[in-house]
């Protein structure tokens, strides 16, 4: 991230404001998650997530529903009931939404809740005692579960951990590109960025 603020002409920072929040707070715990050698393959996934960023409102709980759907599966057991109840309630304010484009979301959600039966159990048990959601603490709420999902499966009993965390980064970039319109700055277009960078 401190890369993009740099191609984006910004303040040298890992908190960019060329990048969603959401999506910057991912690939901040990809990097930090993944092993040296995948590291530096990350690199060329830099540019991409310069200009995404935008008013949507369900940007946030695309992508931490995104990376709950894919490290719910494989976390253990702790992190998988933390992970269903947070999906779940991404997948309430979705619902909501009448928003059309976040039908597949909603079917990852159900696909990986179908997968771990007993962390679903809990997390319906456990949220219909916990009150409903204060919409105001959504970023927050986003941010925790993008935090769990990342360290789940980089702590998960897989032997393929960097592929995963490196495929839920692209998976990203292209769900927040489908939802932003692309905005290039003044720095990024006049900024060369090669790996030696």
């Amino acid at each position: 991230m401190e890369y993009a603020s740099w191609l984006a002409g910004e303040k040298w920072s890992d908190h960019p404001a060329c990048t969603h929040p959401a999506l910057a707070s991912l690939a901040r715990m990809v990097n930090d998650c993944s092993s040296d050698a995948a590291r530096s393959e990350l690199v060329t996934h830099i540019p991409s997530v310069v200009g995404l960023n935008g008013t949507d409102p369900y940007i946030g709980l695309l992508v931490a529903a995104r990376a709950a759907s894919v490290a719910l599966p494989i976390a253990s057991e702790g992190r998988q009931r933390a992970l269903a109840a947070g999906i779940l309630r991404c997948d309430e304010l979705l619902a909501i939404s009448g928003d059309p484009a976040v039908a597949a979301t909603r079917e990852r959600i159900a696909e990986a809740l179908r997968l771990t039966p007993g962390a679903a159990e809990w997390a319906h048990a456990f949220l219909a005692t916990s009150g409903s959601l204060n919409p105001r603490s959504t970023p927050l709420m986003t941010d925790a579960i993008i935090r769990t999902a990342v360290v789940g499966i980089a702590e998960a009993c897989v032997t393929d951990q960097d592929a995963r965390l490196r495929a839920l980064l692209v998976a990203v970039i292209g769900d927040v590109q489908s939802r932003v319109p692309r905005a290039v700055t003044s720095g990024a277009t006049s900024r060369q960025f090669s790996r030696a960078d």
